[in-house]
């Protein structure tokens, strides 16, 4: 009888567990590889909307919810609130990127360009082609004044994906001629 009451108290705990993220690796190397064989600016659109297509698909639905309520927050410029949600995702899902990538986002917006930095770097530990964080992470490090740190992380980004807007703001820019 005390190990039925164990199990009955244990299994909300697990519930509150966040998914293993499904591994992607594959399909994101195939898109980064399409990337940068595109021939048109339109088409490499299309595969950087399949790239963003994986990112935002959260393990569970409650990392959905977060993450769904974290960008909303954002995008209406409550960047507190963002980050707060965001966060709650951070520590249900410490093994998703993207929660790391929209918190930097939102840390970016709000001019918190350390927090951002932080973030950008744990998203691309988890997902080192991420290219949107890699850009990111650039951004930041601009914002920073750490102009040759940022050039190297926007370069990164731009050999995965040479359509990059962001090539734009590098010294010697490289990618393809829009």
């Amino acid at each position: 009888m005390k190990w039925f009451v164990f199990i009955a108290f244990a299994q909300p705990a697990l519930a509150q567990n966040c998914a293993q993220p499904v591994d992607q690796s594959t399909a994101l190397g195939e898109i980064i590889e399409n990337l940068q064989l595109a021939d048109t600016a339109i088409e490499a659109d299309l595969f950087t909307q399949n790239l963003w297509r994986i990112w935002l698909d959260a393990p569970d639905e409650r990392a959905q919810s977060l993450l769904d309520e974290g960008m909303r927050l954002r995008e209406s410029q409550d960047y507190l609130g963002a980050v707060a949600v965001l966060s709650q995702l951070v520590n249900y899902c410490p093994d998703y990127a993207e929660a790391y990538n929209q918190r930097a986002f939102a840390h970016f917006l709000a001019k918190n360009y350390t927090a951002a930095l932080a973030d950008l770097d744990q998203a691309i530990a988890i997902l080192p082609n991420h290219v949107a964080a890699l850009s990111g992470r650039g951004l930041a490090l601009f914002g920073l004044g750490r102009n040759q740190e940022a050039e190297v992380s926007i370069r990164r980004a731009v050999d995965l994906n040479p359509w990059l807007k962001e090539r734009r703001l590098l010294l010697d820019p490289h990618g393809i001629e829009i």
